[in-house]
């Protein structure tokens, strides 16, 4: 940029204010912003020229003013490509959501609703009915309430339930999930006190037995969701532990986690606990997440007994942890797939947990044809795709993979990284890989001319 005498060859805000250019920005960016941009503009060529003795330009100005207008405006939450066939990416937002869950966000968002009016009554309602009868059909539980997450129900049904007395809790339980969520410092932060019971790899029905006869207000069994223990180990099936604790007049509540409803052990995974066993299994309360297995928006809820869930709803902490109306409407969506029998193809999740292995071959064989069409060298080759989502540790599924050659991955993968919308994927074997099963079909396009623009053919 051209130099200039001294800081008194600095345009004012107001000049700058005149020009045509700026003129543009008022109607997009508003007249307070656009002022902010021009005074950091002039802010910043008085620093620099302390330092170099230049004085930017009017165009020089201008251009840094726009700078900042686009940077300040620009969104932080993006859509993304996720080509990592990690299916439930919590860094990646987990579970989208179906057309019906979408619909349903949308007609809750752009209007009024009756989230907390009975239309039959003509007076005030509860926004805790909204999804209950849903989850009671499907689960077989007598009550049910929706909270904002898993860490939400939790923490809630510990303190409404056992507030300065004791939870019994085996000791392989006590886990840490993302984020540095411990289950050991939601308990605390409930009022509860600990009764570890057992040994990390080792515990006995008579651990839980000696427990007991503290006199707790209840056990608590936190699904070991995202690890495994293997080896020397031995613990009580759920069954017994509740069957022990119902003896002593204790409830049981099962923090799932996952809280799937369908058996993952018929689509080739282990088999996870699903919600309707635990209650099977005569599990008081049933604490899990709406946006893991379940497949929909980001949600904690408890089914179960009726009386317990009802100490839930009335606890003071229920008002600060409650679902809004547009998680309500998502995950009413959702549930109706599953009470509708089509949760394998409606629900995303499902639908690429189910995917044969033969439509993923076919769509990574169209992709390489389609890219070694222009010029990129690529090839089909076998790989593995997760679950993910503090799901199913260890466990995998069969996938085919687009390995893109590259000659630097770790930079070519970076520059996927700031396309529009951003692409992620992996590098296996030294290769940029794209798995096709959670890449959305009508992301298909973007992500080819991405990785054509990013290796510039």
């Amino acid at each position: 940029m051209p130099g200039m005498s001294d800081l008194r060859s600095l345009p004012s805000v107001d000049s700058l204010l005149q020009t045509s250019t700026v003129s543009g920005w008022v109607p997009l960016y508003g007249r307070n912003l656009v002022l902010g941009a021009l005074r950091q503009a002039l802010e910043e060529a008085r620093q620099a020229y302390s330092r170099t003795g230049a004085i930017p330009d009017e165009a020089g100005l201008l251009a840094a003013a726009s700078g900042f207008l686009q940077y300040w405006v620009q969104p932080t939450l993006l859509p993304v490509i996720n080509a990592t066939g990690v299916i439930l990416h919590t860094n990646l937002g987990r579970a989208p959501l179906s057309q019906a869950a979408l619909q349903a966000t949308l007609e809750a968002a752009q209007g009024y609703t009756n989230l907390e009016y009975d239309l039959r009554k003509g007076r005030r309602g509860s926004r805790l009915e909204h999804a209950e009868a849903l989850l009671c059909r499907l689960c077989g539980a007598e009550a049910a309430l929706v909270v904002n997450n898993n860490a939400a129900a939790v923490l809630l049904a510990l303190t409404a339930l056992a507030r300065r007395r004791g939870v019994v809790i085996s000791r392989s339980q006590l886990v840490e999930i993302g984020g540095g969520f411990r289950v050991p410092d939601v308990m605390r932060q409930s009022g509860a006190r600990l009764l570890e019971v057992g040994a990390t790899n080792r515990v006995r029905l008579e651990d839980y037995a000696e427990a007991l006869s503290l006199e707790p207000a209840l056990v608590l069994r936190a699904h070991r969701s995202n690890f495994r223990i293997i080896g020397f180990t031995e613990e009580p099936g759920l069954a017994q532990i509740v069957a022990l604790a119902h003896q002593a007049g204790v409830p049981v509540v099962d923090d799932l986690g996952s809280g799937s409803l369908l058996d993952t052990a018929a689509y080739g995974l282990e088999h996870e606990p699903t919600v309707q066993e635990s209650l099977q299994a005569g599990v008081d309360l049933v604490c899990f997440s709406g946006d893991k297995l379940l497949g929909g928006p980001q949600a904690g809820i408890v089914v179960g007994r009726a009386d317990l869930a009802g100490k839930l709803k009335k606890h003071p902490l229920m008002r600060a942890v409650r679902a809004d109306k547009l998680a309500l409407g998502a995950l009413s969506a959702t549930l109706l797939h599953y009470l509708k029998g089509e949760a394998e193809w409606e629900v995303p999740v499902w639908r690429m947990i189910a995917m044969p292995l033969e439509e993923i071959a076919k769509r990574a064989e169209s992709w390489a044809q389609r890219l070694a069409s222009t010029g990129v060298t690529c090839q089909v080759i076998p790989g593995e795709s997760t679950v993910g989502g503090g799901s199913l540790p260890g466990e995998t599924l069969p996938t085919c993979l687009l390995a893109v050659q590259a000659r630097q991955a770790d930079r070519f993968l970076a520059r996927l990284r700031q396309a529009s919308p951003p692409v992620i994927a992996r590098i296996l074997n030294d290769l940029p890989a794209f798995d096709p099963r959670t890449v959305l079909p009508g992301q298909e396009d973007h992500l080819l001319d991405h990785i054509q623009a990013a290796l510039g053919k």
